[in-house]
Formats: structure tokens, C-alpha cells, sequence
């Protein structure tokens, strides 16, 4: 089973920089594919972007693309969100999730449905 800790939020002024930390524990993180979603009230859960099990491939959606950088250190079975430049609308609760692929299969999920294990989010909060 395993389980997801996010850390790293926080309030910050809009032009900052967080690095967030997905931590996993309970089985190896390389063996699964993780994402990052964001959620603000009233909004569905909003996908961020993803990161395959070696970290060779990774996506990020064209809100967060050159600002948001997504990388993983399989070593210390922890996942990072580099957030630059961040925006007051980039304020929500940030969560990771992940799911398992066969070895040397990955595709990029996008769907909170397609993951099967998540964290309790942490709040990022972008104001002057």
C-alpha cells in the first residue's frame, strides 16, 4: 500500500517560487507513474501535469507549462513541483497521486479517476 505525503506550500507574493516535495512510502516509488492536480473552492480538481516512473517523460498543461517543472528522485522515493513565477490564480490545494505501470509501459494519465493513490494536499496560497 502506498501511501503520499505532499509538503511545501505556503503563502507567498505573486512572482515567487515553492517547491513542493510528494513523498511516498510503503512500496517503491519507481514503480509508479505520479501526478500533481490542483483544486481551489468550488472548482473540480484540476490536473497539473505528470511524471513517468523513470522520470523520462513528463507533461504539463499550458496554464503552468514553462513556469512548473515537474522531476522525481526514485533514490528517495519523492516527486518535487517547482512552481516559478506563480500567479494569483495558481492559488489551491495542490495533491499528488499515483499509479502503478508495467515496466516500460507509460502513458500520461490526466484523469484523478486513472490514479490510485493520493496524498492530503497542501495549500499554496499566491497573494500580494
Amino acid at each position: 500500500q502506498l501511501t503520499l505525503v505532499e509538503s511545501g506550500g505556503g503563502l507567498v507574493q505573486p512572482g515567487d517560487s515553492l517547491r513542493l516535495s510528494c513523498a511516498a512510502s510503503g512500496d517503491a516509488l519507481s514503480f509508479y507513474g505520479v501526478g500533481w492536480f490542483r483544486q481551489s473552492p468550488g472548482n473540480d480538481r484540476e490536473f497539473v501535469g505528470a511524471i513517468s516512473p523513470d522520470g523520462a517523460k513528463t507533461y504539463e498543461v499550458d496554464s503552468v507549462k514553462g513556469r512548473f517543472t515537474i522531476s522525481r528522485d526514485n533514490g528517495r522515493d519523492t516527486v518535487y513541483l517547482q512552481m516559478n513565477s506563480l500567479k494569483p490564480e495558481d492559488t489551491a490545494t495542490y495533491y499528488c497521486a499515483a499509479r502503478w505501470f508495467n515496466l516500460g509501459y507509460y502513458y500520461t494519465p490526466r484523469r484523478t479517476d486513472e490514479y490510485t493513490y493520493w496524498g492530503q494536499g497542501t495549500q499554496v496560497t499566491v497573494s500580494s
